[in-house]
């Protein structure tokens, strides 16, 4: 397995949150480099089972030779159908380490990073159609305004998915650089900060990352065993709030304490971290990526 291919973040803390029993089944929603799996296999006896989803074709060549392994390539919002197929109804704990790998990071070809020029891609998975240069060519400025706002958080979206629709007939969206040439004009503060977030906010959109996380989130809940764990590492806070809404009341949206109000919470979750874990000075050190890294375990009633 491929230490360079993505370092798992939170390791030690992911493992320990998975409550790990030797002979349990589990799941590794992100398998990537392989990484937290292997922590995983390490804890699991002769009789324990992993199963694991990647959407990447790539992660395929990190799987370990281990008959205790299955390797699904598919998004992990199937993981119900899938372990149906083998024969799994119930598992004993879920991961998810909801970060893109370095991987997909330090190839330009892939269109992930504002590092490389490249096509604007940002596919996940690259058997599926859309892709980033699509979305700025086809959506609508009030679309184009909403997604850079809700998924991007960026400050001026408005006027940026403006300028993108007004642009884009005489400039070219195929390419990093001349989409980055193209927002020139209207960057504001530190220029990379805001080509971050409007990058985040494509791929986002283009992978259907809350659709497919908020589908694994009440997949991955039903299929644990009362005492099962769930673990989610989330990088940003639209991410972080699902998973924190999810664990502590069963739904995604934020739900009001009202004295007058009577809300039936529906949760089949007990919340373990009452606050999210956080990387250490030392991991942050060694691993810059893992700087916006928060974990949260639950536990099935």
């Amino acid at each position: 397995m491929s230490e360079a291919y993505h370092i798992p973040v939170l390791f030690q803390e992911a493992l320990d949150g998975l409550n790990i029993q030797p002979d349990g089944v589990y799941v590794d929603c992100t398998f990537g480099g392989g990484g937290h799996s292997r922590g995983i296999l390490s804890q699991l006896g002769a009789d324990g089972k992993l199963i694991v989803f990647d959407q990447d074709a790539d992660a395929k060549r990190n799987v370990p030779d281990d008959s205790r392994i299955t390797f699904v390539p598919h998004n992990f919002r199937h993981i119900e159908r899938f372990l149906r197929l083998y024969k799994t109804e119930k598992v004993n704990g879920v991961l998810a380490d909801l970060g893109v790998s370095s991987h997909q990071f330090d190839e330009g070809g892939r269109g992930f990073s504002i590092r490389f020029d490249g096509p604007l891609d940002m596919r996940m998975d690259r058997r599926q159609d859309l892709t980033a240069a699509d979305i700025l060519k086809e959506y609508s400025e009030a679309q184009l305004h909403k997604l850079f706002e809700r998924y991007g958080e960026v400050t001026n979206s408005k006027t940026l998915a403006k300028h993108i629709v007004q642009s884009r007939k005489q400039a070219s969206l195929s390419s990093i650089e001349s989409f980055k040439s193209l927002l020139q004009p209207v960057v504001k503060g530190n220029p990379n900060k805001y080509f971050a977030q409007v990058f985040q906010a494509l791929r986002i959109e283009v992978n259907d990352e809350m659709g497919a996380l908020k589908d694994m989130l009440e997949q991955a809940a039903n299929a644990l065993q009362p005492g099962g764990r769930l673990a989610i590492i989330t990088f940003h806070s639209l991410e972080d709030r699902l998973v924190k809404n999810f664990f502590k009341q069963g739904t995604f949206e934020e739900v009001e304490d009202h004295p007058l109000l009577s809300i039936e919470r529906k949760s089949t979750l007990r919340v373990v971290t009452k606050k999210p874990i956080l990387p250490g000075a030392e991991e942050q050190k060694r691993n810059s990526r893992s700087r916006s890294a928060k974990l949260r375990v639950a536990e099935k009633i």
